[in-house]
């Protein structure tokens, strides 16, 4: 027998109190796992959807997915407000441009705040007092200059830059988590004030306690910067107690 039976209370305004889109490369392995990891939780909603991406990761080949940031920010539950849309590609937040970004997800998700991870880490730098930074990232060198030239016209001296001459983000996300604490300890030069760490394909999140542990220094990374950002926008408080110095930072 079914029984059905007419519901009579008021439903609530949102499942969660926050919403945070996150729009992750086709090919991406670990910025979602990170986002889950840092940024949901029972509060915290997080919505993922993918946008189609080719690689290698070329300049070109990023700028390739600009006109499809619309539409892959259209299927974040549609017709509902988010606190904020994350584009989870550095190097094209780069190349193609934050401003090309943002305008091309509000067309999608009309009146978002858009979060990307090259935005966040500038923010997240000056949040520590950070001028001078060391730069590891796993690209080939047309695409890892651009990177360069970004900071530095953010404000930042680039003490230095070091890429791994990596083509597809799929290799990038299986790069050994103590193969990324080495190489980060390594561009730790004399005079550089933090780490910045570049690619949202990169483990390098879950790397940046030990890092500082062995250097002594911030450690930003693209993950790490956007969840960061993220829970900004969610007016949620920093940790005084985090593993990291970022999350303890206001």
């Amino acid at each position: 027998m079914i029984e059905e039976i007419q519901h009579q209370s008021a439903l609530e305004a949102r499942a969660a109190a926050r919403r945070i889109g996150l729009i992750a490369l086709a090919t991406d392995h670990t910025v979602e796992a990170d986002f889950r990891r840092l940024v949901a939780s029972d509060d915290i909603a997080v919505h993922v959807t993918r946008v189609g991406y080719a690689n290698p990761t070329t300049p070109e080949n990023l700028r390739a997915m600009h006109p499809h940031l619309a539409t892959a920010a259209a299927l974040l539950l549609p017709g509902e407000a988010l606190d904020a849309v994350v584009y989870g590609c550095t190097s094209a937040s780069v190349v193609i441009g934050e401003e090309a970004v943002a305008a091309a997800i509000r067309e999608g998700k009309p009146g978002a705040a858009v979060i990307t991870p090259a935005g966040a880490a500038v923010l997240a730098l000056r949040a520590l007092k950070a001028r001078h930074i060391s730069i590891l990232t796993p690209y080939i060198r047309q695409t890892a200059e651009p990177m360069q030239a970004y900071f530095e016209a953010n404000g930042f001296a680039v003490n230095r830059l070091v890429c791994l001459g990596m083509e597809d983000d799929r290799d990038m996300a299986r790069l050994p988590q103590a193969e990324i604490v080495r190489l980060a300890a390594g561009i730790a030069t004399d005079g550089a004030e933090a780490l910045f760490i570049a690619c949202t394909a990169l483990r390098a999140a879950q790397c940046a306690p030990e890092i500082e542990r062995q250097t002594g220094l911030p450690v930003v990374t693209s993950n790490l910067a956007a969840a960061w950002a993220s829970l900004r926008q969610c007016g949620i408080a920093p940790d005084p107690k985090a593993a990291c110095r970022l999350l303890a930072t206001a």
